[in-house]
């Protein structure tokens, strides 16, 4: 069969105006990037910052003092003083405080006469994302304490020199704001789909379409295009907040990066497709976007937890996700200035999706039509 693009353009224009009557794809399409791009840009904070920290100083010297100071001057600490270590574990019970620092008493007779000494520090275990960051505060600190307390800096045979490569001052926004595009635009073209047309097989609207003599093609074109053009205008909106609120750099090309968020469209929006034809109800659709959609671009694609981390199993079944590649054209666009060259796998990746998707959504919608 042919072809007609009139078809799929007054298909089109009946669901963009659909879309203008509906308040809430208004609301979710328009107010959910500017929500979701300012109080996460804003909250999202991986750099563990104000860790309360409970201190006994059974010594009570000016070497103790100096300890103390040395925490409480730095960036991560805030000092809470207490008058016993069974206060300091309670506050730790009590989630007042994250770390307990306990002197002993001779602390300053120690150092002094020598010898070794050593300070009690008790950590939360229960919050996981606090205790590594700790724990690497205390090579930093450690070094600052035998320097500020007995002028003793530790003979090095090898010296490191780190410098951070793309993000020199591990800006939290600087990895978040780039992964944001992955969560808004699953959302905005997974669920609107998704939803959106499930309602009309609920309505009774769809079989109406079905008997016009629009191809399933023409159908499923006039259909994502209105939606598209709602997420390449969250693309745009994010990229302008991202440059302009943020300060966040793009080193990248953007006709690279243009591609991979049209891929990674077409992709979301014929899976959101496929759903609505798989379901045909709005509520079932919506858990089948959330469970293959919207969690995983959460969850399994690199945007909090990085995949490298993850058991074998996932590390390898994310790679079927369109999700895990866009994060990486995004961030590597943003950051590192990648090239089509150091991103053709991607876009491969993503292009094949597309494909497959479309695929199975206009197979299946034909089905339905000639049954």
């Amino acid at each position: 069969m042919i072809f007609i693009w009139d078809r799929a353009k007054a298909i089109a224009q009946k669901e963009i105006y659909h879309i203008l009557r509906d308040p809430f794809t208004l609301i979710l399409s328009i107010g959910l990037p500017i929500f979701m791009v300012l109080v996460f840009g804003f909250a999202i904070e991986f750099n563990v910052k104000n860790i309360r920290l409970a201190v006994f100083d059974a010594d009570k010297t000016q070497f103790s003092r100096r300890l103390i100071d040395t925490f409480s001057r730095s960036d991560y600490f805030v000092v809470d003083q207490v008058n016993s270590p069974e206060m300091a574990q309670q506050t730790l019970m009590s989630e007042r405080n994250r770390a307990a620092l306990i002197i002993s008493s001779g602390f300053q007779k120690e150092l002094l006469a020598g010898r070794t000494t050593a300070v009690q520090l008790l950590l939360d275990g229960s919050d996981n994302s606090t205790v590594a960051p700790i724990l690497s505060y205390l090579t930093t600190i450690q070094k600052m304490v035998a320097k500020r307390l007995v002028d003793f800096d530790p003979p090095q045979n090898v010296n490191f020199k780190t410098r951070f490569l793309f993000n020199a001052e591990l800006n939290s926004r600087w990895f978040v704001i780039p992964g944001l595009f992955v969560v808004i635009m699953t959302i905005l073209s997974l669920l609107l789909t998704a939803l959106t047309v499930a309602q009309e097989w609920e309505n009774g609207s769809m079989e109406l379409l079905l008997s016009t003599p629009a191809q399933p093609l023409e159908i499923i074109v006039g259909k994502l295009v209105p939606y598209a053009l709602l997420g390449l205008g969250s693309v745009i909106f994010v990229y302008i907040v991202s440059r302009l609120v943020f300060d966040i750099p793009f080193r990248g090309n953007l006709s690279v990066f243009g591609v991979g968020c049209i891929l990674f469209l077409i992709a979301y929006l014929a899976q959101g497709l496929l759903i609505s034809i798989l379901t045909r109800s709005q509520h079932v659709a919506m858990q089948f976007a959330i469970i293959t959609g919207l969690l995983p671009s959460q969850l399994l694609s690199g945007f909090i937890f990085p995949i490298e981390s993850m058991p074998t199993f996932f590390h390898y079944f994310t790679m079927i996700m369109p999700a895990r590649w866009f994060m990486v054209i995004a961030r590597g666009s943003y950051l590192k200035g990648s090239t089509f060259v150091d991103l053709w796998l991607p876009l491969l990746i993503l292009a094949i999706s597309c494909c497959l998707l479309l695929f199975f959504a206009t197979k299946k919608f034909k089905k339905d039509l000639e049954i």
